[in-house]
């Protein structure tokens, strides 16, 4: 193992990759900690700090947890990469819907140009809003629960407009930075930013269930937390595999074909996108209550009464139904069975004992719709931990590897690693896992 990592770093290329990687990685740690114009450091420490105490998440648990920690502390980078993933999620679904989009996918890399200029405007639309309505909230003294310092002492439109246009501007250049490490480091640029805002997190929240409730339960959150990893790394990696066989043809005077492989459907085949889109269409309400207070209506008085409670059974169970339905909604539209069909059917596969063409369709969504619904209920149980974490232990501590977090560190951290063990073999190396 350790000859390996030698490797990795006596290499010239691939050390390059890693050093701009971490890098980038410091520039991002560094501009979360550095707080917006016009905010007061003392003020916000002291609602910080209150808010840890309390051990109760607020509207914006799972924007923080993303972002590392930076929203509350309203650095320059407190939207973080939420815009740029919520924007390419958006694009992505817009490529099934709108024709035009479809069209600039199929276009090769002068459309996927075109599509990566749409995923920027829109990432600057989305963290526009982001901004905005977090300096509303923390102008009003609503960002954080229980807190009436102000963080915002200056409340004049100036200062407001400045906050956000900083905040803004850190998000454009956190999605700069993470295209520099899609480029020329190692792994997805954004994905290895989450990756680092989140393992930031788990010290400070670790180091918080040891002094409440003591070394016994501390030790024994690591042990389930363990345990959840490696239930996580083994659905993650699990497979269903439908065999294929090519028929042999004569080109020229070669033969081709004749080989036996598989086409891989894999359990989890939604990824944490369902997560995601469940968590942000859960929160809106809640923020849009703290932001209009009593004009919000009686749905804005139930969302802030019941749908506000991580440990409520209204927000599990709606939490749940939205994971299920979009884990469905997301593989519906991506993985379409008669296009994989045809395809290998143009291309002289068969799965045997299926003709090709419409059974062999029909097949590939019987197997799909049992594996999204295994997928579906995976995700929910692993994004529900942490709430029902909350409701065991009465909202006053938080599970710090459970949930969001644990999909996005295990899935970015399996990926990463393939990528170096792939720039190894590259290299004639004997890879990065034995």
């Amino acid at each position: 193992m350790l000859s390996v990592v030698r490797s990795v770093f006596t290499t010239p290329g691939l050390r390059r990759k890693i050093l701009l990687t971490l890098l980038v990685v410091a520039v991002a740690r560094l501009g979360s900690a550095i707080p917006a114009p016009g905010v007061s450091f003392r003020n916000l420490q002291q609602c910080v700090r209150e808010v840890e105490g309390s051990g109760a998440p607020g509207v914006h648990a799972l924007l923080d947890l993303l972002s590392g920690g930076a929203l509350l502390q309203l650095s320059v980078f407190a939207v973080g990469v939420v815009p740029y993933i919520t924007a390419s999620i958006v694009v992505q679904l817009l490529t099934v819907v709108v024709p035009r989009f479809e069209q600039l996918k199929k276009d090769g890399r002068s459309g996927q140009g075109t599509l990566t200029q749409y995923t920027r405007y829109l990432t600057i639309a989305l963290a526009t809003l982001q901004a905005t309505a977090t300096v509303a909230l923390a102008q009003r003294g609503q960002l954080f629960a229980g807190c009436t310092l102000p963080v915002l002492p200056d409340t004049r439109a100036l200062t407001v407009v400045t906050v956000v246009v900083v905040m803004v501007a850190g998000s454009a250049v956190l999605m700069w930075l993470g295209e520099v490490v899609t480029e020329k480091g190692i792994g997805n640029g954004i994905s290895v930013l989450m990756l680092t805002s989140i393992a930031h997190r788990i010290p400070a929240e670790g180091r918080t269930i040891y002094q409440s409730a003591g070394p016994l339960v501390f030790a024994g959150v690591c042990v389930f937390a363990l345990a959840i990893i490696a239930c996580v790394v083994f659905v993650e990696q699990s497979q269903r595999r439908i065999p294929v066989r090519y028929a042999r043809r004569m080109v020229g005077r070669r033969m081709y074909g004749g080989t036996t492989t598989y086409l891989p459907l894999k359990l989890n085949q939604a990824g944490v996108v369902p997560v995601i889109f469940a968590s942000s269409l859960l929160y809106v309400p809640t923020m849009v209550t703290q932001l209009f207070g009593a004009d919000a209506g009686p749905l804005g008085r139930i969302a802030a009464t019941h749908l506000a409670d991580p440990s409520g059974p209204l927000h599990i169970a709606l939490y749940a139904a939205l994971i299920v339905f979009f884990t469905y909604f997301y593989v519906g539209i991506t993985f379409d069975p008669v296009e994989r069909s045809e395809e290998l059917k143009r291309f002289g596969g068969f799965v045997p004992g299926l003709r090709p063409g419409r059974p062999t369709a029909q097949h590939l969504h019987h197997v799909l719709s049992r594996t999204t619904l295994a997928g579906s209920l995976y995700l929910g149980v692993v994004a529900l931990l942490p709430n029902l974490f909350l409701g065991l232990t009465g909202g006053g501590q938080n599970l710090p590897l459970g949930g969001t977090a644990v999909l996005i560190l295990v899935g970015v951290a399996l990926d990463t690693v393939k990528r170096v063990e792939n720039q190894l073999m590259e290299r004639s190396y004997g890879g990065f896992l034995r």
